[in-house]
């Protein structure tokens, strides 16, 4: 059995043991997008959105969902996060909201995990602003675009 598992020797759901990996700087990056009606990214991008300024709040909705991914994400390690940025553009081409975040630390476990949680909380707090125009939103694309630091190297997505 591989020492990185979540399982144990009785075949019990156990967090991983990343107490002999080597603290290294960990890196990574995810993408997603809300795709909406026109108008709907028009209200968004002019301010008219009733429950204020849903790219601040979405913002900031992210870099909480990455502080608090190990109480979402069954056998996520808690880590001591260096640095979460959440950025969010509008996409008038693709009716879109691209939501990218980046997580960094130094520490034994990456920070996959935590980049991908930020993404989605920022994508759901877009929806939850815009819900009341626009329930017919979707959620698009959720997905690891870079990942670099530890034993297995970098990651670049396509």
């Amino acid at each position: 059995m591989s020492d990185f598992t979540h399982f144990d020797a009785e075949g019990k759901a156990v967090m991983v043991d990343v107490g002999g990996k080597a603290e290294t700087e960990r890196r990574a990056t995810a993408k997603g997008e809300v795709v909406m009606q026109p108008e709907t990214l028009e209200m968004i991008r002019s301010g008219g959105v009733k429950k204020g300024d849903v790219l601040s709040v979405a913002r900031l909705a992210g870099i909480m969902g990455a502080k608090r991914t190990p109480d979402l994400i069954p056998l996520c390690h808690p880590l001591a996060l260096t640095s979460v940025k959440v950025d969010l553009r509008l996409l008038p081409e693709r009716n879109a909201v691209e939501v990218e975040a980046t997580c960094k630390l130094n520490g034994r476990t990456g920070v996959e995990m935590e980049a991908l949680t930020a993404v989605s909380v920022a994508a759901l707090t877009v929806y939850d602003m815009c819900k009341a125009v626009d329930r017919g939103m979707r959620i698009e694309a959720v997905r690891l675009t870079h990942k670099s630091g530890g034993k297995s190297g970098s990651y670049e997505a396509e």
